[in-house]
């Protein structure tokens, strides 16, 4: 079926323009349009706006330039990357019943059938605080899901969901009858369902839209970024020798002086007419987080630890010594309690657990609250940094992971999910952790980026407990250990 059997246009951008400001422009004269029934990715660096261009069809922004027209009586629903803390406090019933305008006197109903197709069973009655992560991530896609959009909005769904939730999120994708637009870095999960691809160049700010599998788009990419590099490699050559030859006329004097100002003319239209490369191939720089100087032996001694069965906790008794270099995998489902063991390692209130004493902890936190949110990414990292840094080498720090430019004195709140990712990596290179704590590292991080991250844990010569349910990056990693709480 191609983008022009799907139906009519639903929403159509014409020439929109948005910024954040005066120093943050996002999109610069956008147009596309969407059909109905498509099912399209939304593709673009860290911190590119993708977002922003949801919050644009929400109308949770307007644009700055342009209009977008959207087709009579559409609706749409967003699932959002994280539960508002606001609604913690709020029972499973009234959270699914905060999203609909009017009273829906049938909702339990419809509440236990749209869990069902996120493969989450809870009571109604129970807190949403109360609930996993993983549990978190199922609970905000039932809560768009439920609203039955003619629009789906999906930013990074399956972030905390293990294989099982994203077979079920999946399915569902592939039967859904309505449109649906996905944020995500999960390249395999995007190709199962994806008609086309909406790619947002950070550099340009333009949205180009094309057609066909995730996949075959990817190519498609790859092929016109090594177009534009052998024509730039091409044009560099020429725009050189009229360089070179207005030099040597320009030397010559006399009318020689005009053949050398037509040299350096055409030079300059030469490189006017270099195509600007995307730069969205560049990966982070490659890094390493050092190890804290000092710890040897027993680092961190596991006897017992507590996972959750019916939604009770349970003991159970191991034996795990952690020495220097021993790299453990912490495996099981959804709401077993993986979060919930790494978060009392990392604050020392594990039973069970003994840390050698002046062992700096370095953790790697999925919802990214141990960052501080009121700060600058340059306060953060200075905090974080256990040598006394200057101004210029946390700059060097912050730019090998995109941080640089005025995204170095912009607060941590303002950031994107994926910039918050990388604001932590870089902290833990400054941190110089005993042992190193990560919970769900590649959520939101551009999946380019992976292979580097993955290089720098492989390589990290403390202790490491590691938690992901991306197959593909621990395979990257050099693991010891795997202890699956399921069994």
């Amino acid at each position: 079926m191609t983008m022009q059997q799907r139906g009519e246009v639903i929403v159509r951008f014409e020439g929109v323009s948005f910024d954040f400001g005066i120093k943050k422009p996002i999109l610069d004269e956008v147009t596309f349009s969407l059909r109905r029934k498509s099912k399209i990715t939304l593709m673009g660096q860290n911190g590119a706006g993708k977002s922003t261009i949801f919050g644009l069809l929400t109308g949770l922004h307007e644009p700055t330039d342009g209009t977008i027209q959207k087709a009579h009586g559409l609706t749409i629903a967003t699932a959002r990357q994280v539960i508002p803390r606001e609604d913690m406090e709020l029972t499973v019933r009234d959270f699914f019943q905060k999203v609909f305008a009017k009273k829906v006197y049938d909702i339990d109903p419809r509440i236990e059938k749209i869990l069902e197709v996120v493969n989450l069973t809870a009571p109604l009655e129970r807190l949403i605080g109360s609930f996993s992560g993983g549990q978190q991530a199922r609970l905000l896609l039932a809560q768009a899901l439920i609203q039955d959009p003619d629009l789906l909005l999906l930013d990074e769904p399956t972030n905390n969901l293990d294989k099982e939730g994203i077979e079920h999120l999946t399915k569902f994708l592939i039967e859904y009858k309505k449109t649906v637009i996905v944020i995500s870095h999960d390249a395999d999960f995007l190709n199962s369902f994806t008609h086309g691809v909406l790619y947002l160049d950070v550099h340009t700010r333009k949205i180009e839209q094309y057609v066909g599998d995730y996949f075959d788009v990817v190519k498609e990419i790859a092929v016109r970024i090594e177009k534009e590099n052998r024509k730039n490699a091409l044009l560099a050559k020429e725009i050189q020798e009229n360089k070179d030859k207005s030099n040597f006329f320009a030397n010559k004097g006399g009318q020689m002086r005009m053949v050398a100002k037509r040299m350096r003319e055409k030079a300059a239209e030469l490189e006017e007419s270099k195509v600007d490369v995307r730069k969205e191939d560049k990966t982070i720089r490659s890094f390493r987080i050092p190890f804290q100087e000092g710890p040897s032996g027993i680092i961190l001694e596991l006897s017992s630890l507590s996972v959750i069965r019916g939604g009770k906790a349970v003991t159970r008794k191991i034996k795990i010594d952690m020495r220097r270099a021993h790299h453990l995998l912490l495996k099981g489902p959804n709401g077993i309690g993986k979060s919930t063991l790494l978060q009392s390692l990392a604050d020392g209130t594990a039973k069970g657990a003994t840390l050698q004493p002046d062992v700096r902890i370095g953790y790697y936190r999925q919802d990214f609250s141990n960052l501080d949110f009121n700060k600058s990414v340059y306060e953060e990292l200075a905090a974080a940094s256990v040598e006394r840094p200057t101004e210029e080498s946390l700059r060097k720090v912050a730019s090998g992971f995109f941080l640089s430019g005025e995204i170095f004195h912009s607060k941590i709140g303002t950031l994107s999910e994926g910039q918050k990712g990388l604001v932590a990596f870089a902290r833990l290179t400054l941190l110089k952790p005993g042992l190193l704590i990560l919970d769900e590292p590649t959520n939101h991080i551009n999946f380019r980026h992976l292979p580097v991250i993955a290089e720098a844990l492989s390589a990290f010569e403390g202790p490491m407990i590691l938690v992901s349910h991306v197959p593909d990056f621990v395979a990257q990693i050099r693991i010891d250990e795997v202890l699956d709480l399921e069994k």
